[in-house]
């Protein structure tokens, strides 16, 4: 039975070594430089980008630099750049920095917002999760009035898919805006985002129809399609939850800095220097 706890224990203790050991990328006399360095480095030139999304190339470029950075730290150990004052100095300032940084982040954890305090905001604050009205065209851009028209009188007599399909080929084929290659499409905006002569014409349409008479703006002449449009509506709460508990935490967190400052500067000695020596000219 204890040869067998032993044999347990011995294999934990392997997969244990071996998970550690896959997330080693390389060593550098002897020091392991891991897969959470890499990301680390990555995060701290470009936030939004991970290390294992990069290529190869870039993965191989990231691994050369990690391994200067170790190489050179051991030479400026070895050249005792860290017995000098002015390192000492500035480990100083790292130290106080971090407690602040890693105290501040202790206060954001335990910062906590219930689900019925989240739904409470959300009720009482109803119109900042409204949707505004939005429509989805398509237009197809030219020149001049005369081809925009050529266009709208190609178009007459169509409905439906028909309508759509030949709207979508003309906009291909003619357009010489950068939307054309995609059948004219605009996506989805509100009002105010496009330019007002374009905006008045598109809102004035209804669904699956298409402007009457070219619309003319700075770009040129347009011929548009409208594909759908939504009324303005409130977001469901689960799908703004998440951002509303953070914003609470935020919120929660700021109060709570700001009434342990005001606490510590009442108990602290506080002597302002600069306000004597302002006194004393």
């Amino acid at each position: 039975m204890l040869k067998l706890a032993k044999t347990s224990l011995l294999a934990v203790a392997i997969m244990a070594t071996s998970v550690v050991a896959s997330d080693i990328l390389v060593t550098v006399n002897g020091k392991n430089i891991t897969k959470q360095d890499a990301e680390a480095f990555v995060s701290a030139s470009a936030p939004n980008a991970h290390f294992s999304q990069l290529d190869q190339t870039q993965q191989n470029m990231i691994k050369e630099r990690l391994i200067e950075k170790a190489l050179f730290t051991e030479l400026a150990a070895k050249e005792g750049i860290d017995k000098k004052p002015e390192f000492q100095q500035n480990m100083a300032k790292i130290k106080e920095e971090l407690l602040v940084n890693m105290w501040m982040k202790e206060q954001m954890d335990n910062a906590v917002v219930s689900d019925s305090e989240a739904k409470a905001f959300y009720d009482k604050n109803s119109k900042k999760f409204m949707q505004k009205d939005t429509v989805h065209a398509r237009h197809i851009l030219v020149k001049t009035e005369k081809e925009a028209q050529a266009i709208i009188d190609e178009l007459k007599g169509l409905k439906g898919d028909a309508l759509k399909a030949k709207f979508i080929e003309l906009a291909k084929s003619k357009s010489t805006g950068p939307s054309g290659p995609k059948g004219g499409d605009l996506g989805n905006f509100s009002k105010g985002q496009m330019v007002p002569a374009f905006s008045k014409a598109v809102w004035a349409l209804d669904v699956g129809k298409i402007t009457e008479k070219p619309v003319k703006t700075q770009f040129g002449y347009h011929v548009i399609y409208l594909e759908d449009k939504s009324e303005s509506k409130t977001i469901p709460y689960e799908q703004v939850k998440e951002k509303i508990i953070a914003s609470l935490k935020q919120k929660q967190f700021a109060t709570k800095i700001a009434e342990v400052a005001k606490e510590l500067k009442s108990k602290a000695k506080i002597v302002d220097l600069s306000k004597e020596t302002n006194n004393s000219k």
